[in-house]
C-alpha cells in the first residue's frame, strides 16, 4: 500500500485564495492529501471523482452556499465521505445550520493547526465505525 493510500484524503472548499492556501499547509503538514477548490460550483463532481474522505465546505461562499452543496454533493459521494460545515460565523448558528443540513459536523474558522487536524481525524474516525444499522 502506498503512503498516499494512508492518509486521510480531505477536499476543502472555499472562495478565499488565502484561506485555502492556508489549510492546505496545515493539513499536508499533519498528514492529510488536501485538494481545494475556490468556488461552490463543480463540487458535486470533485466529489464523485476524487473520492474525497472528508469535504470541508465553507458555509459562506458565492453561488451556493455550503449547506446547498452539502446536499447536492452527498449525493455523488460515497457512503463513507463525510460533510463538514466551516465558518466564521457564531459556533450556535453554526451547528443549527449543521443539524438542518445533515451536515456530519463542524469547524469554526478559529480552530487552526493542531486543534483542526485532530477534529477532523475525530470525525474521520466516527465515520469509519460499523454503523449501527447494520446491525
Amino acid at each position: 500500500m502506498s503512503e498516499s493510500e494512508n492518509k486521510i484524503r480531505v477536499l476543502v472548499v472555499d472562495d478565499d485564495v488565502d484561506q485555502l492556501m492556508l489549510l492546505e499547509r496545515t493539513l499536508n503538514a499533519y498528514g492529510f492529501e488536501v485538494r481545494t477548490h475556490r468556488s461552490s460550483l463543480g463540487v458535486s463532481n470533485l466529489v464523485r471523482n476524487a473520492l474525497p474522505d472528508l469535504v470541508l465546505l465553507d458555509v459562506n461562499i458565492p453561488a451556493l452556499s455550503g449547506d446547498k452543496v452539502l446536499a447536492l454533493a452527498r449525493n455523488q459521494a460515497p457512503a463513507t465521505t463525510r460533510f463538514i460545515l466551516y465558518s466564521a460565523s457564531d459556533e450556535s448558528k453554526l451547528r443549527a445550520l449543521a443539524l438542518a443540513s445533515g451536515a456530519d459536523g463542524y469547524i469554526s474558522k478559529s480552530v487552526q493547526g493542531e486543534a483542526l487536524a485532530r477534529k477532523l481525524i475525530s470525525i474521520y474516525k466516527k465515520s469509519r465505525l460499523p454503523a449501527a444499522s447494520a446491525r
